[in-house]
């Protein structure tokens, strides 16, 4: 496509007009017939990788105003993120009939895969992305981040569309949100989970945090599409009246939810009977998952899969037939006395928090965790953490979980001092192998903060490690 075509003629130096088959913001991916975006970044700064990019056949630079002149057409624009994205999105033109995005800090994942498994029920072709990488009937394809970059996103978008996906769901990260990824998707609804302390190593404070999420909602939704938002927290209520003012047609749902109101939750060994009123009628599901966590992420799905088109009756009766998330409240296995061994993600405070509090209601025993905290990454959460798992656990183990550059043990003396009676053992694998040992009958030992992660950072190496691997060696040995 020709550059002229691609962005507009007056940000446009330089008479060429060349063919631009490819774009990227990585010099060292520039090929012939590349447009090369040297974008402002976090910890880089694009602009220094002009000359790499030139020496490499960029045929094009896109960048702030202010560069010298050079050798090649330069686009202009106070903003080159979002544009971008929008030349991503003309570049490779082709998008699922309904895209639904979903924000959020917990809960993005589930509830993004439920809502995939609830359009397949009612016979869609559907798909969905984020953490997860993209998953579709034809199973899971790794992706680097959980909202990809624009020209990685929108070639997703388009190999979807001509596979023959009709609906696809993606999970909106703040990053993704605020670096203008999403800019060039045409979304038929969004979804808001919850806000609670995570990434404070990239956003300054609350409001920072949630005003990149706010984008979502006040920025790119168009008008008048449905926007299914949990109600429970204060940040909920507050980015439904975001929506509403930003013209978006709010569905209210949780415990608080004005549209779908879960009434009442009964925990059984590994499920729950969930009642919900729903336009006056209450409606009682034998939902196949365990935690009330699951619960909220399964209802706002339901809002989503409802918004978008599929019947109320037929999304009530895909609940029953939901299946878990890899990494998510994943069952491992069980111990020879029956204990169940859960692998979940959670890796913030509120999603320990949450986790925790699930399981206890299908716990008769004792409820054992092993958790760490990431390194390089927000540590005031650490203690927190430590704290939330010394209150709702009745034996904490704490262990490294992606320790990255810093020290280990300076990261588990900072878990523990919000759980200074927690045992500690560094390594992941024996701290793991160590709570297996101890399960008894009606306990319940929950490994957290890794999910479906299949390694383990240490410095710059990343060494292969899977939590449901290392627990289902553990109970293989203990059996």
């Amino acid at each position: 496509m020709r550059l002229s075509k691609l962005v507009p003629a007056h940000t446009i130096f330089g008479n060429a007009d060349p063919e631009i088959s490819s774009l990227t913001s990585d010099s060292r991916a520039v090929k012939p017939d590349c447009l090369f975006a040297a974008l402002p970044g976090f910890k880089l700064d694009g602009r220094d990788f002009i000359e790499s990019a030139l020496e490499n056949g960029a045929e094009a630079i896109l960048s702030l105003p202010g560069l010298a002149s050079m050798p090649v057409p330069y686009i202009a624009d106070e903003n080159p993120r979002q544009l971008y994205s929008q030349i991503a999105a003309k570049l490779f033109n082709g998008q699922p009939k309904t895209i639904v995005a979903l924000t959020g800090t917990n809960g993005k994942s589930s509830t993004i895969e439920f809502l995939r498994q609830i359009w397949a029920f009612a016979g869609k072709n559907a798909a969905c992305f984020g953490t997860l990488g993209v998953t579709t009937q034809d199973g899971v394809t790794p992706l680097r981040h959980t909202t990809p970059d624009a020209v990685a996103l929108h070639k997703t978008l388009k190999e979807l569309s001509e596979s023959g996906v009709t609906h696809a769901g993606m999970e909106a990260s703040s990053h993704g949100l605020v670096q203008y990824r999403l800019d060039g998707v045409t979304l038929a609804a969004v979804g808001f989970t919850n806000l609670t302390q995570d990434h404070f190593d990239y956003h300054q404070d609350m409001e920072d945090y949630f005003n990149a999420k706010a984008r979502l909602f006040n920025t790119l939704a168009p008008k008048g599409i449905p926007a299914v938002i949990n109600v429970d927290s204060e940040y909920g209520r507050q980015m439904a009246d975001v929506a509403v003012a930003n013209g978006l047609d709010v569905m209210s749902v949780g415990w608080s939810g004005r549209d779908i109101r879960i009434a009442e939750v009964t925990p059984r060994r590994a499920s729950q009977t969930v009642e919900l009123v729903w336009d006056k009628k209450r409606y009682k599901i034998e939902l196949p998952l365990a935690g009330e966590f699951q619960t909220l992420n399964a209802v706002s799905a339901l809002g989503l899969a409802v918004a978008t088109g599929v019947e109320k009756n037929v999304a009530l009766s895909a609940l029953a037939e939901l299946k878990t998330v890899a990494g998510r409240m994943e069952k491992a296995g069980e111990a020879e006395s029956g204990a169940p061994v859960f692998i979940d993600f959670a890796h913030t405070p509120d999603g320990l928090e949450k986790l925790l509090r699930g399981v206890r209601p299908h716990t008769m025993g004792r409820v054992i965790v092993v958790f760490g905290c990431g390194g390089d990454r927000d540590p005031d959460k650490r203690h927190k953490m430590g704290a939330i798992a010394a209150r709702l656990a009745d034996h904490v183990i704490v262990t490294d979980d992606n320790p990255r550059t810093e020290k280990p043990a300076d990261i588990r003396a900072a878990v523990m001092t919000g759980c200074p009676n927690a045992e500690e053992i560094g390594d992941r694998a024996e701290a793991i192998a160590s709570a297996i040992s101890m399960l008894k009958k009606d306990d319940c030992l929950v490994i957290a903060g890794k999910g479906h992660e299949s390694g383990q950072i240490v410095g710059d190496q990343v060494i292969p490690f899977s939590d449901v691997v290392e627990a289902q060696k553990a109970l293989a040995l203990a059996a």
